[in-house]
């Protein structure tokens, strides 16, 4: 014999099967239908037969090659001539010149031209990388550089060393840190 909850339950699903399969049909109403209206497109189009076209014949090509090989003749050069043939294959060769070669010293023209402001480092990069983007969106000129483990926050560089001067100032209002300023080398920055 069946509980009481299987009786429930099989109800319940033929129920469902039945709201599931006929309700949608007596809801529905009466369906419309939607066509389109299409016209053939015809496979061949009609020409009328009395209408006259012009019949283009192809022109002739007048840059052709000739049929054979092109030769032509060079005039044996006159004795008239202030110079022979032997007087310039006898010319002398003429000696390489010297070339001075002078060393020039290297000179940095950007070495004392720019500083920077190493404001602080950073063990953790994250931390550093927040105090970077919150200095740009100031207007500062921030970069981070990593060295022996840490995160090192520099402001600049810029030529103008009195103007760094004053943004240490404001810097250490900002961050709480007071940066030094140093000479900016764009090779081993």
């Amino acid at each position: 014999m069946a509980s009481k909850f299987q009786n429930r339950l099989v109800g319940t699903i033929v129920l469902v099967a039945i709201g599931v399969i006929v309700l949608p049909d007596i809801l529905d109403g009466q369906k419309t239908h939607y066509q389109e209206d299409l016209d053939s497109i015809p496979i061949k189009p009609e020409i009328a037969q009395n209408e006259n076209f012009d019949v283009l014949e192809p022109e002739e090509d007048t840059n052709e090659l000739p049929p054979s090989p092109v030769s032509a003749t060079v005039k044996a050069p006159s004795t008239e001539s202030s110079s022979t043939p032997e007087q310039v294959t006898q010319k002398k060769p003429q000696e390489p010149l010297e070339v001075e070669v002078k060393e020039v010293p290297e000179r940095n023209e950007y070495k004392d031209s720019a500083w920077i402001i190493q404001l602080m480092a950073l063990k953790n990069a994250d931390n550093a990388q927040t105090l970077i983007e919150d200095l740009q969106k100031r207007g500062y000129q921030a970069h981070t550089k990593l060295e022996n483990g840490y995160t090192r926050v520099i402001i600049g560089p810029d030529v103008s060393k009195t103007k760094l001067e004053r943004q240490i100032s404001e810097l250490e209002k900002i961050t709480g840190s007071k940066g030094r300023l140093l000479k900016f080398k764009p090779l081993n920055p």
